[in-house]
């Protein structure tokens, strides 16, 4: 019989009634009552098991927990009784009671067993480096690719050692300067038995004569003994490349060309040393063609067979991208500049003292560098952003020489500037050295101008551009500023001689030589040759070096404006734009394209132009007082009233305008052949003014005028246009003198009319067009009214008189008054 089960509780009991209610519902949920028991009394044996086995768990995890808790207990109490023993025994050792100085005591003896243990690692790193030298050395011979990696792994601890000394703060330098001393002596052994055995092969070739021999098996042999100096020299490579990317520093000379540039550098120096003909100072195109004839013969021998080297070495798998960028020519070129470097160190200090040597041996290193930037698009550096200086720039800026050779430069320069300013025809005015239609300057200024565009020339391939502008301001803008002075020089003396006291001291010889023709020669060399050198400069300006030029200072001053330093050398920002254009101090803004305003010659060429335009303004003044002073006794004539009526068509001229149409005739026909068109137009136009306002003014509202009178008037104004035609010939445009003197003319128009002519509503040509109207007619209409006045000067065609001119001028008329 089962053991009776415990009670229910009322939440229980409710919990089997809703299970029962829920399962037996209607009368026929009796038939599965039996396995409906069976489920659960299932379900109760599994609970039990369930229950037994957590039970079973429980006790497991509680006895577990307390042997936890027993071999806890226990640890500590050993931990004590540990502790309490390293104290006793801490304090025997340290022979000290106090804990805190027996602590400090025991450190003291950590640190030096600390420093034992760093000790034993430095042992262990020599004892690594000599095994690795030992095994380096030991494959030399024999097998000369298997030392390459004891070496490498040597020269990795070298640069491990090196990387950490900062963080260390310097420790160990001993170590450090041993093993790289190691590694050196071992590279020194490894390079020179690699060298051997390529100049072995080098030999078999026939290296360096002009018939190579050159088998497969040659070739093959070869390439293999440059891998392995290559192979020797890659970690050096991976160095620079890193090294390369922050600093400037010397492009490598690979370790196969060493040894192959070394009976060239032989050659080299048997030719250019000593006393062999070839090593002459003046003639230093002899090393720098020899260097190149080297290039070009052997060149194509890199190009050809360690190109390919380069090539591989950049593909295979692992390697460094130190090769990826290799040019076997460049590297040859690289290789030989070192020899040259060499050579110059000596041949400058020789040449130093003297002007000329100095002057032509940089001029031949600048072709020099020219050739080689043109011929190779030499880049000796494949990991560097800048473009090869040259070997000029090294001469002049890394070796200082760069004063010294402006200096002679300038020297030159001047020299030459006197030379042309003393010639005896300097200041001859040249017809033939431009077009027809120019004006014309003086021999000096052309010649001036060809010194300059030479001096161009010579600076141009210099690679800096501080020196670029030293040499543009030094030389060039002073050439530029001595010629305005003398210039400037001769107009204040042309103006000093025409004043009342000196032509009262020069008398009348001296008084020959500035008036007239000479005088306006004197003027119009000043004026052609600042307009010839001022339409230079604006040409030179566009040129694209000279804008490169402005360009890059543009971008300097820029940069330069916030650390204040100088632009160019010793000069600052003032002191350039004082010589070239002030445009640099406005464009320091930060207005967008303000660098596109001014040019390098701003300066000077307004310097030119306000000379020009002054001397051009004392050629109109001259002319005017000539011409002025030739018409006086024009103007003394008072028999124009009297003159009786002729019947002469063509009348000739006073015998009183002769030496004013001559004058004007030889000035303009002068000015004609020594001024360009256009400021031969201006010059005239501004003469036309004061004529006729003097003839108006002395002449026509001056006198009274006979219908003769107003008539050989009329003839003389007629022929003084006419000279001034002539005179200007090809260069004038028909009718400029009428269109010069139109008033004048229209007041002759009016003072020349016919007092016989009939009314103009009677008379009409067969063509049934209107004559022109009469003296009489005009006189009528002209005081009537203003309106009338208007409406018979247009039909006269009359512009630019006014009413009350007109009348003026009919007034002057003898049969006015009557």
């Amino acid at each position: 019989m089962e053991a009776s089960l415990p009670p229910l509780s009322s939440h229980e009991r409710t919990r089997v009634e809703d299970y029962l209610n829920d399962k037996i519902q209607v009368s026929a949920d009796f038939e599965s009552l039996n396995s409906l028991l069976s489920s659960l009394r299932a379900q109760h044996e599994l609970q039990q098991k369930q229950l037994a086995e957590a039970q079973e768990a429980l006790s497991s995890a509680t006895k577990a927990s307390n042997d936890h808790a027993d071999a806890t207990r226990k640890r500590a109490e050993a931990f004590n009784a540990e502790q309490a023993e390293i104290d006793r025994r801490l304090k025997a050792i340290t022979k000290s009671d106090a804990s805190d100085d027996a602590a400090r005591r025991f450190e003291t003896s950590m640190e030096k067993l600390r420093r034992l243990e760093i000790s034993r690692g430095y042992v262990a790193l020599l004892k690594d480096a000599d095994e690795l030298s030992k095994d380096a050395l030991k494959n030399i011979g024999p097998a000369p690719r298997l030392a390459l990696k004891p070496y490498t792994q040597l020269r990795n601890i070298v640069q491990s050692l090196k990387d950490a000394q900062p963080a260390a703060e310097g420790a160990a330098p001993h170590l450090v300067d041993y093993t790289e001393k190691l590694a050196s002596a071992l590279r020194e052994q490894m390079k020179g038995e690699f060298s051997c055995r390529l100049q072995k092969r080098l030999d078999q070739m026939r290296w360096p004569s002009k018939e190579l021999h050159l088998p497969d098996d040659l070739t093959s042999q070869w390439r293999e003994d440059a891998e392995l100096l290559l192979d020797l020299q890659t970690p050096e490579l991976q160095a620079h490349e890193v090294s390369a990317t922050g600093q400037s520093v010397d492009p490598p000379i690979l370790f196969p060309l060493e040894v192959m540039i070394h009976p060239l550098e032989l050659r080299f120096k048997y030719h250019f040393s000593g006393e062999k003909p070839t090593n002459r100072l003046d003639k230093p195109e002899y090393f720098l063609s020899h260097v190149i004839d080297l290039i070009n013969n052997y060149g194509g021998f890199f190009a050809t067979f360690l190109q390919p080297v380069f090539d591989e070495k950049a593909k295979t798998a692992g390697a460094g991208r130190e090769w990826a960028f290799f040019n076997a020519s460049h590297s040859f070129i690289t290789a030989l500049l070192p020899m040259l470097r060499q050579k110059l160190s000596t041949f400058l200090p020789q040449i130093s003292a003297h002007p000329q040597l100095l002057s032509h041996f940089v001029h031949e290193l600048m072709k020099f560098d020219t050739e080689i930037r043109d011929s190779w698009n030499y880049l000796p550096d494949p990991y560097a952003g800048d473009n090869w200086k040259g070997m000029t720039w090294e001469v002049l800026t890394k070796e200082g020489w760069f004063d010294r050779w402006l200096q002679v430069e300038k020297d030159f320069a001047l020299a030459r500037y006197k030379e042309i300013i003393d010639a005896p025809d300097s200041g001859h005015i040249d017809y033939e050295g431009v077009e027809f239609s120019a004006t014309k300057p003086t021999k000096a200024a052309i010649r001036v101008n060809d010194l300059l565009e030479t001096i161009t020339e010579r600076y141009q391939p210099l690679s800096s551009f501080s020196q670029k502008l030293r040499f543009l301001i030094d030389i060039q803008i002073t050439i530029f500023d001595q010629l305005h002075e003398r210039l400037r020089s001769a107009l204040e003396a042309y103006l000093a001689m025409t004043s009342t006291i000196g032509r009262t001291v020069q008398g009348a010889e001296g008084q020959a030589s500035v008036e007239g023709v000479a005088g306006l020669e004197r003027l119009c060399r000043v004026f052609g040759s600042a307009e010839y050198l001022e339409k230079k400069m604006e040409d030179w300006s566009n040129d694209l070096f000279f804008v490169e030029l402005w360009s890059e200072l543009q971008e300097r001053v820029k940069l330069n404006k916030e650390s204040g330093r100088n632009v160019a050398g010793p000069m600052s920002v003032a002191d350039v734009a004082s010589r070239t254009s002030q445009a640099i101090t406005d464009n320091q803004s930060e207005v967008p394209d303000a660098s596109s305003d001014g040019a390098l010659f701003d300066e000077t060429a307004s310097a030119y132009r306000r000379l020009r335009q002054r001397s051009e303004s004392i050629i109109i003044s001259t002319m005017t007082s000539n011409t002025l002073s030739a018409l006086k006794p024009y103007s003394r004539i008072s028999t124009w009233a009297s003159l009786s009526t002729s019947t002469v068509v063509s009348l000739p001229p006073s015998s009183d305008l002769a030496p004013a149409m001559r004058t004007l005739s030889t000035n303009i026909s002068f000015l004609s052949r020594a001024l360009g068109v256009a400021p031969l137009r201006r010059i005239i136009r501004q003469i036309f003014h004061p004529i006729q306002n003097y003839i108006w003014s002395n002449i026509l509202m001056s006198n009274t005028f006979s219908a003769a009178g107003a008539a050989q008037l009329v003839s003389d104004v007629d022929h003084l246009c006419g000279v001034i035609d002539v005179a200007l010939g090809s260069t004038g445009n028909a009718g400029d003198s009428v269109r010069g003197l139109k008033r004048l003319n229209e007041g002759l128009l009016l003072l020349g009319l016919d007092a016989n002519a009939p009314k103009t509503d009677d008379a009409t040509v067969e063509s049934g067009d209107k004559v022109q109207p009469g003296l009489w007619e005009v006189e009528k209409r002209l005081f009537k009214d203003n309106e009338s006045a208007r409406e018979v000067l247009a039909e006269l065609g009359i512009e630019t008189l006014t009413e009350a001119e007109a009348r003026s001028v009919l007034e002057r008329r003898a049969e006015m008054g009557n």
